[in-house]
């Protein structure tokens, strides 16, 4: 029997379309109609958000404990809070611990719900702009060291960070022509740089505004060069402690739907390199170092609306169809219309979280 959300509203075009029933076939969505039960309390659907961006969920910091079964909890516990797409993310580190986040993704692969690879937020990065990052493992990299890492990669590893302005133009090639996502940050490049970069193939840029070059008025930067840029995108991390809810209001007005929204959320941990420690909304190193937030996704979306002047209709694309598009799975997953994969939320006018549904089921 096809599942009916009856009496719903939902974005289709940019605009509200009302008192509507979604039929579910399967996983897709195989009808929209006019709902003949408006007595019933309406919803809002949205689709499931996409996190490129998520050290750890469910208690699980993944570097920390690079298992399956962490995997599987951070999946698990991502669904109830509306992420039906992420990407576990792997700051510097080791190689061994490198490769055992790499060897649990390419065994979980197989049986993986929303897990839809990795994001290596290094090691390849400036020094002068670490942010929380172990300076002891980074370093440049070499062709050879990234044909390695993408050989026994073997398709998990989608998206990478890289601070472009130390690398070789080689190393930089390599990474896009396996399908692999290059980020900006962690990086210290000038404007010009910068533009460089992103003319060569560099689609995006790692939590803006954060550990990277910053606007000057005679040092312009990498924000005013992902600005002036007519393809970069930017995530961005919209708790008001990573970036000042004015400047996420700024950004947004400039970069429209080049910019996106991650959690870059971390759990506590009181072992190995990254040792979160939860201080209010956010986390921050033993040394005091800003580390990671608490967000979700919905939250971030939240605060968009609330505190940075974002229609809601925008602030849901920023947490599911422009993450989707970049990583080029908006074919499937991305909006409500018929033939998409059925990934949905129910909210209501308060953003509260009424239903998970992933895949055409209730979570």
């Amino acid at each position: 029997m096809p599942k009916v959300i009856s009496n719903t509203s939902y974005f289709q075009d940019d605009i509200l379309i009302k008192n509507q029933d979604i039929v579910i076939d399967g996983t897709i969505i195989s009808g929209l109609s006019k709902s003949s039960n408006e007595k019933k309390g309406s919803s809002l659907a949205v689709p499931g958000f996409i996190d490129l961006q998520i050290y750890g969920a469910g208690d699980r910091l993944f570097s920390a404990d690079p298992t399956v079964e962490s995997l599987t909890i951070m999946e698990d516990d991502l669904l109830k809070k509306g992420t039906t797409g992420f990407l576990a993310c792997m700051a510097t580190n080791s190689q061994e611990v490198f490769n055992e986040c790499i060897k649990a993704a390419k065994a979980h692969r197989s049986t993986a719900k929303n897990c839809l690879g990795l994001h290596l937020e290094g090691p390849f990065l400036n020094p002068k702009r670490l942010g929380a990052h172990v300076p002891a493992f980074v370093r440049k990299a070499s062709i050879d060291e990234i044909k390695k890492l993408i050989d026994f990669g073997d398709g998990v590893i989608k998206m990478m960070t890289i601070a472009p302005e130390l690398q070789d133009d080689e190393v930089i090639q390599c990474l896009l022509d396996h399908g692999v996502v290059v980020s900006l940050g962690h990086s210290n490049a000038t404007f010009e740089e910068a533009t460089a970069a992103y003319n060569k193939g560099i689609q995006t840029t790692t939590h803006l505004f954060n550990a990277m070059s910053p606007i000057h008025h005679r040092e312009p930067g990498i924000p005013t060069a992902v600005f002036s840029h007519n393809k970069a995108m930017a995530s961005i991390i919209a708790d008001g402690q990573h970036v000042d809810f004015e400047v996420i209001k700024f950004a947004q007005k400039i970069l429209k739907e080049r910019l996106f929204l991650i959690t870059d959320a971390v759990t506590a941990c009181s072992t190995g390199p990254y040792q979160h420690i939860e201080k209010g909304n956010k986390f921050v190193m033993p040394d005091g170092t800003l580390s990671g937030s608490s967000l979700t996704m919905l939250e971030a979306v939240k605060n968009c609306v609330s505190h940075c002047d974002i229609s809601l209709n925008e602030a849901i694309k920023m947490g599911s169809l422009y993450p989707a598009k970049l990583i080029g799975i908006d074919k499937l997953t991305s909006c409500i219309s018929i033939g998409q994969q059925a990934n949905l939320l129910l909210i209501d006018d308060h953003f509260n979280l009424k239903e998970v549904i992933f895949q055409g089921k209730t979570v």
